[in-house]
């Protein structure tokens, strides 16, 4: 069963009859029949078209940085568009093209138009009913962004979304340089610039949907409602993504405000609390557990999650980064922008050049507690890392490699820890003071380290030099997709005398798992398996990460695709589609009607095999 992801990423058999299917339990709820899952041969040349074409919906540069965690393969140039309106944004792009996204959207809600509810209509036939209250932590880019300055430059976007909703789409157009000033942060403080006031929206409604059509949260809150949730017994905790973690509390009081949420909660309803995160949500739940117990933060004791917390779903948790964040801050570059085309590049680099991009992602530090962590214990060295397969022709080992020699890149291959000490002398100083003074990517050997580290709030992001909360009767679900190739390292050169960086990836490399300057390996489209699947299988498992016994188990879920669904259908492994897969959704309501004790686990990767080559030891 685990060779299933290896086969896949060299070239072998991926027929149905090879692949490990879900369990029973979550195959009650599969309504796709067997003959719309696509393999890898199966694929239509136009998908990456399609996906080009779905989120095109998301605006231009929401297309660029939702890329950035949504994955999707496109980006759409605009010609030159001067003083351009709302209602003559479709005018500016071929007719044709206009066609082909309303004919996309139509032929999926014909070839595939499967009922949003099923999953919870099923299971309230079969007895489920809510029982836990239930409150969800979005992940990145999740949640919309909406402007409260009243200032002469804030008062035309007044109570509007410059993230999230068309609005941002129109400034963006209009007047980019007024939208670049309310979405970047100061730079020094890390809050907001001098008369800019940017917050999460809130309710459900901030994170359901990024854009009207394109969905989030709203497939697991309409799955929810059917076994009898509703405002009074769940919650979406939404927050500014773009804050470092300190700052959440600082500026927002984000934490306090959960805490508070929670324990209210739990005292209403008089049952525990269920707690649903995703992607950076499961980083910032992370850092939640040790602020709450501390008597620098929440002041409620080590006793606090096991008193108040019943279950922790973890979908898709970057719980060690994601490696994609690195040439975002480094370059302003993703595998997204690599795969353009030159005129793409062109239009793109005119409109929101890769210094640009570069400087607005290091102007949002929440985004920087993705980089990874662990250095070369976790992601290899110069010849060899965990993950590396048999008769691969590029080690993931070296993450920044380059093929030509010269002064403005190091003269060698750097891996994760050598990448990182260049990011920190090519930057910046306000970028590394906001880095450094906010996060710790190392690791933690002993006991007494771990202990110390309690008291270090730049350490509480990170599993490897922190504890588990010492909650006995909590229980952990870690579900994450598999089988979708995943950047994993880099290949760069020269940018040459026009560029204001250094560097860029060097797109002329196409060849094996190399894509564009690209290398790929597995993951879920956005994190990698190491990231989403190695604390979950072995790190949570050593006494010093875990040591009140916390239970742990993992469900992975291949990425089945279906052909006629731009964004998978109810199978898809990807990163953000998943939440709408049926099965995560069958799961995820299980738990919360207090039934997830009859949940088996789901290791069909090669993720064990890999944890056991990580170079960090039990003691």
């Amino acid at each position: 069963m685990a060779s299933v992801t290896r086969r896949r990423f060299l070239g072998g058999d991926t027929s149905p009859e090879s692949r490990e299917q879900t369990p029973e339990r979550a195959e009650d709820v599969r309504l796709a029949p067997v003959s719309k899952i696509m393999t890898e041969k199966d694929k239509p040349r136009s998908r990456r078209r399609r996906n080009g074409l779905i989120f095109f919906l998301g605006g231009l540069f929401g297309i660029v940085l939702a890329g950035f965690f949504a994955q999707r393969n496109e980006l759409i140039d605009f010609p030159e568009l001067g003083d351009l309106s709302m209602d003559s944004v479709l005018d500016v792009f071929p007719a044709g093209l206009v066609k082909d996204a309303k004919d996309l959207t139509q032929g999926q809600r014909d070839a595939f138009n499967y009922d949003s509810f099923s999953v919870g209509l099923k299971l309230e036939s079969e007895g489920f009913h809510a029982k836990h209250p239930v409150v969800m932590i979005p992940g990145v880019i999740s949640t919309g962004l909406e402007s409260w300055g009243t200032g002469n430059i804030s008062r035309p976007f007044f109570r509007k979304r410059l993230w999230g909703s068309w609005s941002m789409m129109r400034a963006l157009v209009t007047d980019k340089e007024a939208w670049k000033r309310h979405i970047m942060l100061d730079k020094y403080t890390g809050l907001d610039p001098p008369g800019i006031k940017l917050r999460a929206a809130q309710g459900f409604d901030a994170a359901d949907f990024f854009i009207t059509g394109y969905w989030i949260w709203s497939k697991i809150l309409e799955n929810l409602a059917t076994i009898g949730y509703d405002p009074t017994n769940s919650f979406t905790a939404a927050y500014d993504w773009r804050l470092s973690y300190q700052n959440l509390e600082v500026r927002d009081q984000y934490f306090t405000r959960l805490m508070i949420h929670i324990e209210a909660a739990h005292k209403l309803q008089g049952k525990k609390v269920v707690l649903v995160s995703h992607s950076m949500g499961s980083q910032v739940l992370y850092y939640f557990f040790h602020w709450v117990a501390s008597a620098s933060g929440g002041q409620g004791g080590d006793s606090w999650v096991d008193d108040h917390v019943e279950a922790w779903i973890n979908i898709s948790g970057c719980m060690l980064g994601a490696l994609k964040g690195y040439p975002a801050v480094l370059s302003g570059e993703m595998k997204d922008t690599a795969q353009l085309n030159a005129f793409a590049v062109y239009g793109i680099e005119r409109f929101l050049g890769r210094g640009e991009r570069a400087e607005i992602f290091r102007a949002m530090p929440g985004i920087s507690s993705m980089l990874p962590m662990g250095g070369d214990a976790v992601w290899g060295n110069s010849s060899w890392a965990p993950d590396d397969l048999p008769r691969q022709p590029v080690s993931f080992g070296t993450f920044l490699n380059f093929r030509d020699s010269n002064l403005t890149h190091p003269a060698k291959n750097l891996t994760v820890a050598e990448s990182m000490g260049y990011l920190m002398n090519t930057t910046e100083p306000w970028y590394q003071d906001q880095v450094k003074g906010s996060y710790s990517r190392d690791i933690a050997l002993t006991k007494e380290e771990i202990d110390a580290n309690e008291k270090d709030p730049r350490k509480w992001i990170n599993p490897l030099e922190t504890r588990l909360p010492l909650a006995p009767n909590l229980k952990i679900y870690c579900f994450y997709g598999i089988g979708k190739p995943t950047e994993r390292s880099y290949f760069y050169r020269d940018a040459g005398h026009l560029s204001e960086l250094n560097i860029t990836i060097d797109t002329s490399i196409t060849v094996d798992n190399i894509d564009h300057g690209v290398v790929m390996g597995e993951g879920d489209g956005t994190v990698n398996l190491l990231s989403t699947g190695y604390m979950c299988n072995k790190g949570w498992h050593m006494k010093r990460y875990n040591p009140a016994g916390v239970q742990i188990k993992v469900f992975e879920m291949p990425h089945e695709p279906d052909r006629f669904a731009p964004r998978g259908g109810p199978n898809t492994g990807d990163h953000v589609d998943i939440l709408g897969r049926q099965s995560l959704n069958d799961l995820i309501l299980r738990i919360a009607a207090g039934r997830g004790d009859e949940i088996g686990e789901n290791v069909v990767s090669n993720i064990k095999e890999y944890a056991d080559k990580v170079k960090i030891y039990d003691n």
